[in-house]
C-alpha cells in the first residue's frame, strides 16, 4: 500500500476529505519522527506495535568485490515490534 492509497482509505473510513486525511497522516509521521529523535525515543501504540530507536554498534564488514575488510560506522536505526492484536490479525 502506498501513502496515497493510505490517505484515500483514511479519508473514506473517517468520512473526511483526502486533504484532511493527508494532513493527519503527515502530522502523525512528523510526531513519531520528533519523538524518535529524543534520547530514548520510543512510540507505543497499544495493540498495534512499538517504534523504538536503537544504536547499531560499529562493526566489520567485507567488500564483496574485493574481499577487503571494511569498517561500518555505528548509527541509530528504528526498530518496529508488532503488537499482539496486529500479530493475531495477520
Amino acid at each position: 500500500m502506498t501513502k496515497a492509497e493510505l490517505v484515500e482509505q483514511m479519508a473514506k473510513d473517517a468520512g473526511i476529505s483526502k486533504a484532511a486525511a493527508g494532513e493527519a497522516l503527515g502530522s502523525f509521521m512528523a510526531t513519531v519522527t520528533k519523538a524518535l529523535k529524543k534520547k530514548n525515543g520510543k512510540v507505543t501504540l497499544v495493540g498495534f506495535g512499538t517504534f523504538k530507536k536503537v544504536y547499531r554498534k560499529t562493526r566489520k564488514g567485507r567488500n564483496p568485490q574485493t574481499g577487503e575488510i571494511i569498517k561500518i560506522k555505528g548509527k541509530n536505526v528504528v526498530k518496529f515490534s508488532a503488537g499482539k492484536k496486529l500479530l493475531d490479525s495477520v
